[in-house]
């Protein structure tokens, strides 16, 4: 946990994903569109990908992935960043965490 810790404070957004995830790709693709520049975890595509992934379990992620951390703070997953998209909250959160300048 103390490396998804460190992970999450080095960037406003910081999302864990697999490549082959469609609902990762979802949230990529609409954080990215937003001016957000979210650093990207492709859990499939990393030595300690499996570790982090029961890491992000224990956290509370169900599932694993996407997992969206915003302001180093858990958001959730794809449901949750829907969720505040769709009530308006998304956009100044991303403000908020210095994610984006407009």
């Amino acid at each position: 946990m103390d490396m998804i810790t460190k992970m999450v404070m080095e960037r406003p957004v910081v999302i864990y994903s697999k490549s082959s995830c469609c609902m990762s790709h979802t949230i990529k693709t609409l954080l990215c569109d937003f001016g957000a520049n979210p650093a990207v975890y492709e859990l499939d595509e990393m030595s300690r990908g499996r570790e982090i992934e029961q890491a992000l379990l224990r956290l509370g992620c169900s599932p694993a992935v996407p997992a969206v951390f915003i302001g180093g703070e858990l958001v959730g997953g794809a449901n949750e960043v829907m969720s505040l998209h769709l009530n308006g909250s998304l956009i100044p959160m991303l403000k908020r965490a210095g994610a984006l300048w407009v």
